[in-house]
């Protein structure tokens, strides 16, 4: 029988192995990937906090103690 021979068992785990490792590898690419992405998304949202922030300085708006409300300093405004 074909089946309990143990060249044909061997070859079957070195492609299964081969498959298993190709998997592997393209999920640790993949996941590589993915990482640097969320990297590069939080630097461009870090950025645009500055520069959201740098506006709301020339415009004259401040935060109140830790709320993310805009308040017009006096004077400013209508």
């Amino acid at each position: 029988m074909a089946d309990s021979d143990p060249k044909s068992v061997q070859d079957l785990t070195n492609v299964v192995q081969t498959l298993l490792q190709q998997m592997q590898d393209k999920f640790q690419t993949m996941s590589d990937q993915i990482i640097g992405r969320i990297d590069e998304m939080s630097t461009r949202i870090d950025d645009l906090e500055k520069n959201i922030a740098d506006l709301m300085t020339q415009a004259g708006v401040e935060e109140i103690e830790g709320v993310k409300e805009p308040q017009v300093k006096e004077g400013q405004g209508s």
